[in-house]
């Protein structure tokens, strides 16, 4: 497409500007980025108000359909408060799994009364949501997962296990990829199924603590948990699953870019006190990298709004992946010998700094959200044509 900013964009920009402006100060100042002061429970209550201050400004939603959300934004419009909300600092989402990839799967699958009983609730900022997809044992092969459904009246009883479940602490709802015909494989016999969250005894979720310190991801074991609807009919789980996953390549990945120059900014600088100076590679290295993120951008912008291309979301999940993995490396090459250093006062709650975090954290970047493996088996197969993989 021919993407450019117009007139109309620079006006929405300084409004979105002066919005931010004006509610990122205080508590939502103090919580933006990767936490802030204060317990995490007083950081969540922040987060949760933080959304509905969102939801009440009309910022959720931009991109849903004229008759769904707060307000109506164009494409370029919708990249224009995604740069903003980032270079803002603003606190980190917890209502963007519901927006972002709930809410157009609904709109493109659901029926008009799932629409009405669940966008209202995602657009105030108040009801939050959680995917469970990936499962134990079944890596990237997102065709091979084993949750079972079985039909109970007009609802289901679902049973099995999800892992790497962002916001299932906070989470009120979670849409589930399960098997709901027995005796069919692969990708077939699958249903898209919502899930209350709210269910003592049948949903245990876990958080899983990582190398980092931290524990973003969780674990979401359901044994007879209620199933209220199936989005797309019962079977055609696959169909809505897949259509929900490219959503996931969307203007999202600008943002996520943005972020990436700001931590590419902290490599350059801790660099510029030594490393930079005497290490020529380094340079070559940093410099490699400053481009490939230019890039990055001019492709996401390239094609945004596109549809009907197979391996435009598997391009763009392998260049990103890659270069921040890199970018983790870079992290601790620049540091020298100290990046191996833990905190002067050693104790079981250690801290690790903020590019120790980066690195740990990006060598996971190649394998969650569709492998590096399996995004080259899709360019493969449904771009090239080569032979399927023998499963």
């Amino acid at each position: 497409m021919d993407f450019a900013f117009g007139p109309d964009d620079t006006a929405f920009r300084h409004e979105a500007r002066t919005w931010l402006e004006n509610h990122v100060t205080g508590a939502y100042a103090d919580s933006a980025g990767h936490g802030g002061p204060g317990s995490e429970h007083e950081r969540d209550r922040t987060r949760f108000a933080w959304e509905r201050e969102l939801g009440a400004g009309g910022w959720i939603g931009l991109g849903w359909d004229a008759d769904h959300g707060n307000r109506r934004a164009t494409l370029t419009q919708q990249v224009v408060w995604a740069e903003e909300y980032a270079r803002a600092r603003a606190p980190a989402r917890l209502g963007h799994i519901g927006e972002n990839l709930l809410a157009p799967t609904l709109i493109a699958h659901g029926d008009t009364d799932q629409q009405a009983r669940y966008l209202p609730g995602i657009a105030r900022g108040e009801e939050y949501w959680c995917q469970g997809y990936s499962e134990p044992g079944a890596g990237s092969d997102l065709a091979s997962l084993r949750t079972t459904a079985v039909a109970d009246g007009g609802r289901y009883r679902v049973t099995g296990q999800k892992i790497w479940t962002s916001l299932a602490r906070e989470a009120h709802w979670c849409f589930v990829l399960a098997r709901t015909e027995p005796g069919t494989t692969r990708h077939h016999g699958l249903s898209f199924l919502l899930v209350p969250m709210d269910q003592p005894g049948r949903i245990d979720v876990r958080p899983i603590r990582q190398m980092s310190g931290t524990s973003e991801f969780n674990e979401v074991f359901l044994d007879g948990a209620e199933a209220v609807e199936t989005v797309g009919g019962e079977g055609n789980g696959w169909q809505v699953a897949m259509g929900l996953l490219a959503l996931e390549r969307g203007v999202s990945t600008l943002v996520q870019q943005i972020g990436f120059e700001e931590e590419l900014g902290r490599v350059l600088r801790t660099a510029a006190g030594g490393a930079l100076e005497h290490d020529p590679v380094l340079r070559d290295r940093l410099v490699r990298q400053w481009a490939e993120l230019r890039t990055m951008r001019w492709n996401a912008l390239r094609t945004l709004g596109r549809t009907g291309d197979p391996g435009a979301p598997s391009v763009a999940k392998l260049l990103w992946g890659g270069w921040h993995r890199r970018l983790g490396e870079l992290a601790v090459q620049v540091r020298g010998a100290a990046a191996a250093a833990g905190p002067g006062a050693w104790s079981p709650s250690y801290e690790l700094d903020a590019l120790q975090k980066l690195f740990l954290f990006t060598r996971a970047d190649t394998i969650y959200g569709g492998s590096d493996e399996i995004q080259r088996n899709i360019i493969a197969e449904r771009v090239l044509g080569l032979p399927r993989e023998l499963r």
